[in-house]
């Protein structure tokens, strides 16, 4: 089933386009794809093949040994033609996919040649979305597929394949099917009016477990985006408390500037390190302190910021200094404000240690940057933590906001249809309307039910040859 609004881009479905498919850049195959009703004829006017057969008489799924020649016929490059005859492609149209030599020049030779004989230029995500339109898969297998790209964890991966194969379009395809039920035994109501059957109470029980349903997977979005996006984490701490040494231990990398002069760090630096089939963004920044250099200020309040919108907070005390009264308040403060997601880190324990007080030195991790197993052990409390933040036991999927959104509106109009079911006399008719309401979130989710503007700003994200 096609999304609504879509019977002007019909025609242009049929159009052949191409892309490189393969990332730019160096390496040993680049691999250019053409989608559309005239795939073949456009192949066939730019291929050689080695059999002297054409592309349009090879049978699918079948790969062919040849040259794309240029107008003079001069061969541009040998190459391996994969000939897909639709439906049973990706797109659901006859596809031919060119794998060359990866040599941008090359590849930009081989795409101007189909340009010239009939194809255009794909759009950004315009063979997914036409695997959409021609009911290939649907909306949310689609962003799966982005998703499965961008994955930045061995956990994300995992759930991303899980969604494009169909775990969550299932889940919704089950919540569907639970409203359409609601709604058959509002519309039964008409039918025995003069038996005075009462539908109320089993209608509000459907309703009410279905709300539940939904919550349970909406509870669970923060920890979906830790395994979604990676986990940021900040290193947090006064001054010269040896943060900037610290954030480049940890990423093995000299990566932070370090002087012994107080105040080094001015902004907040990020670095991504991928450990242990987990993806960490490290946020090093400006010590906390007293100040009245304007732009040093400004790092600070950044780093403030930061410990706001971290995940997980290294709050970094160098263990070889006497803090003073304001600084030990400050580092309580950050405590107590972000107590579930804070890692106490002593650091500098290659030097004569100095008695802390007793609110600093409960459940903190011994470092230095001189000892790397201290490092390691620094790692396990981090993923120790990630663990207690992420508890994926219960996530079934992951949502992207676009899909959050549309399940907090459907939700929410399933709980504004509870007050009509409570009352001693319904009005189905109004509640019909609800949710048939309702159930156009649900459409949207899945694309049977998205406008063309939305769909082009779905795709817009992903890259041209996907």
């Amino acid at each position: 089933m096609t999304p609504k609004n879509l019977n002007n881009s019909l025609c242009l479905q049929d159009q052949t386009i191409v892309a490189l498919c393969s990332p730019k850049g160096s390496g040993a195959v680049g691999l250019i794809r053409l989608s559309g009703a005239d795939a073949f004829l456009i192949a066939d006017k730019i291929s050689k093949l080695a059999s002297n057969q054409t592309i349009s008489s090879r049978p699918s799924h079948t790969i062919s040994y040849g040259f794309v020649m240029n107008g003079k016929q001069e061969p541009i490059d040998q190459v391996l033609f994969l000939i897909m005859h639709g439906p049973k492609t990706f797109t659901g149209q006859n596809i031919v996919e060119i794998t060359c030599h990866n040599n941008q020049f090359l590849i930009e030779q081989i795409i101007d040649r189909a340009i010239a004989c009939g194809a255009r230029l794909a759009g950004n995500g315009e063979f997914t979305q036409r695997a959409v339109m021609l009911g290939k898969i649907d909306l949310i297998q689609a962003e799966a597929i982005h998703d499965l790209i961008q994955a930045q964890s061995a956990e994300a991966l995992k759930y991303s394949l899980a969604q494009l194969q169909g775990s969550l379009s299932s889940w919704v395809t089950e919540i569907e099917n639970a409203t359409l039920e609601i709604l058959a035994f509002c519309e039964a109501s008409f039918e025995f009016l003069d038996e005075e059957i009462e539908f109320g109470p089993d209608v509000l029980h459907k309703l009410k477990f279905l709300i539940e349903k939904i919550e349970n997977i909406l509870i669970t979005y923060p920890k979906q985006q830790y395994i979604k996006e990676g986990v940021k984490v900040a290193l947090i701490g006064l001054a010269n408390a040896g943060k900037s040494s610290l954030f480049n231990a940890l990423l093995d990398k000299n990566r932070s500037i370090v002087t012994p002069i107080a105040g080094t760090t001015r902004d907040s630096i990020e670095a991504g390190i991928y450990k242990d089939n987990q993806f960490f963004t490290l946020i090093d920044t400006a010590g906390i302190r007293e100040t009245q250099d304007v732009i040093e200020q400004y790092g600070i309040d950044r780093s403030f910021e930061q410990a706001a919108h971290a995940d997980i907070l290294l709050l970094v005390i160098d263990s070889s200094m006497q803090l003073s009264t304001p600084e030990v308040i400050a580092y309580k403060n950050l405590m107590k404000k972000y107590h579930t997601k804070t890692i106490l880190v002593h650091n500098k324990i290659d030097l004569p240690k100095i008695a802390q007080p007793s609110e600093l030195s409960e459940n903190h991790i011994l470092v230095s940057t001189k000892q790397p197993e201290t490092i390691k052990n620094l790692y396990a409390a981090i993923h120790q933590k990630t663990k207690e933040l992420k508890d994926s036991s219960n996530i079934i999927c992951l949502l992207n906001q676009r899909q959050h959104d549309l399940l907090i509106n459907f939700k929410n109009q399933l709980i504004a249809i509870i007050p009509m079911v409570e009352q001693r006399r319904i009005d189905y008719e109004l509640v019909i309307y609800q949710l048939q309401e309702a159930l156009q979130s649900l459409s949207d989710m899945t694309g049977r039910g998205v406008s063309q503007a939305a769909f082009d700003k779905i795709f817009s994200s992903f890259c041209v040859g996907k």
